[in-house]
């Protein structure tokens, strides 16, 4: 069985979507509809805009969600899978792949989300890092242990891990992992502490929005961030996009229970080839494509 999986944010580059641009009809329609809904030439930041202007919050969000479901529509849509999955944003695209939501609903709520976590970030400056090479349950406890806001974020594969908080509680996670054994810690470079309790007033604000916003019941299961486990009611999955601003995205434990089902293919659609290479890191035996 084969699992529609898209990615989130962090897989953006320079040049996204312009070979759609160039190679369909449908796809630039597509393209000119998000820039109406927009209101500003995303189509123009994605094909030439600088590294810069892509990591904006309110740029990148929308770009990868419009590459991920153009290519969607375009390429894949003849085909239904049997699962569908996202990563943090890309659930959002795997909504509009399972025909629970418009592309033109989608786009606006992402926008919506965009622009309510931009703002949480303004209020409580705050960062994330990688864990390498170090067991989640160690990373959890670690973070338990320290006077301050730091929580797992991303439970990306095994022995990698991404941790959220405040810079002082984060940057003190990374010297206690260090100590504690991990191979790396990086900082990365985000506007903020995203899947963290820092992100509480993005999560009223974007609940507010979504509940004038239409779901279909979809067209097969999505896992979701989080609690990694398949869903088919829209009430659910509103509700589950709604608590994944401050909840962690359990992506490893969301591919390992969609291989319990049955999964042994899955494709990767979108910019990029991060879920690829984490796919393969939970488990060797299953296929994967982009």
């Amino acid at each position: 069985m084969k699992a529609y999986v898209f990615p989130g944010q962090g897989s953006q580059f320079s040049g996204m979507g312009k070979d759609l641009w160039d190679e369909s009809l449908e796809a630039k329609a597509l393209f000119e509809e998000a820039n109406s809904i927009l209101g500003f030439r995303l189509s123009d930041i994605m094909f030439g805009g600088t590294d810069e202007e892509l990591k904006e919050t309110k740029v990148t969000q929308p770009a990868i969600f419009t590459h991920s479901v153009i290519a969607y529509l375009v390429k894949f849509k003849e085909e239904l899978p049997a699962m569908v999955a996202g990563h943090s944003l890309g659930e959002f695209s795997a909504l509009v792949a399972s025909n629970a939501l418009s592309f033109q609903d989608g786009l606006r709520l992402v926008l919506a989300r965009a622009q309510a976590m931009q703002k949480a970030c303004d209020l409580n400056p705050s960062t994330m890092a990688a864990i390498l090479g170090l067991e989640d349950e160690k990373v959890e406890a670690l973070c338990k242990s320290i006077d301050g806001i730091v929580v797992p974020a991303n439970y990306n594969s095994p022995g990698q891990i991404i941790i959220s908080g405040t810079f002082e509680a984060v940057d003190e996670a990374c010297k206690k992992c260090s100590e504690a054994g991990a191979k790396r810690t990086l900082m990365l470079n985000v506007g903020g502490a995203f899947h963290s309790p820092l992100m509480e007033p993005a999560r009223m604000e974007f609940e507010n929005y979504i509940q004038a916003v239409h779901f279909s019941k979809p067209n097969c299961p999505i896992v979701q961030n989080v609690d990694a486990k398949a869903h088919i009611d829209p009430e659910e999955i509103k509700n589950n996009l709604i608590a994944q601003l401050t909840s962690p995205v359990l992506w490893t434990q969301s591919i390992q229970s969609m291989i319990q089902a049955g999964i042994t293919q899955f494709q990767e659609i979108g910019p990029g080839k991060v879920l690829n290479g984490l796919i393969r890191k939970i488990d060797k035996s299953v296929l994967v494509e982009n």
